[in-house]
């Protein structure tokens, strides 16, 4: 599994033309699934997520989590993180879960998101989404959960 986060001051998906999902301050979260990840791993990254301290305090330090600033979540299901370019200039996605799975998956995490308070928007699985968003700093992040050991 892996996400790239963004903090961001508000982030919209539009989806045939029509704006779909929006949020305030907080994170935008694009998500990916490889073959062989674990549902357990699922829970794990949402609550990685949900301590990580990335908004500024009165200090100007990240000490700050979303909890502390009362941030949303858009989420967006995005496979093409896993795209495999080593090969060819081309994009090979044979790494990337079959959608079913990949979906069942991704609303699992949305869930857990929720369950751990966050107000949760999200994109619709599969579809053309249009995302629109103004990064905070910019402050990114990508976070594999290989590389966290789970």
């Amino acid at each position: 599994m892996k996400i790239v986060l963004q903090e961001v001051l508000n982030a919209k998906i539009f989806i045939d033309g029509q704006e779909h999902s929006s949020i305030e301050k907080g994170f935008l979260l694009l998500v990916s699934f490889k073959e062989g990840d674990k549902e357990e791993t699922i829970s794990k990254m949402a609550l990685k997520i949900s301590k990580l301290r990335v908004f500024l305090d009165e200090n100007g330090k990240t000490n700050l989590s979303l909890n502390d600033v009362k941030g949303d979540i858009l989420s967006v299901s995005q496979f093409t993180l896993y795209a495999d370019i080593k090969k060819s200039n081309r994009p090979s996605y044979v790494n990337c879960m079959k959608g079913e799975l990949a979906s069942k998956y991704y609303d699992k995490f949305n869930d857990e998101l929720v369950k751990l308070g966050f107000n949760v928007k999200t994109g619709v699985f599969g579809a053309d989404m249009k995302v629109s968003f103004i990064n905070d700093g910019p402050y990114t992040l990508v976070i594999d959960g290989d590389e966290l050991g789970y």
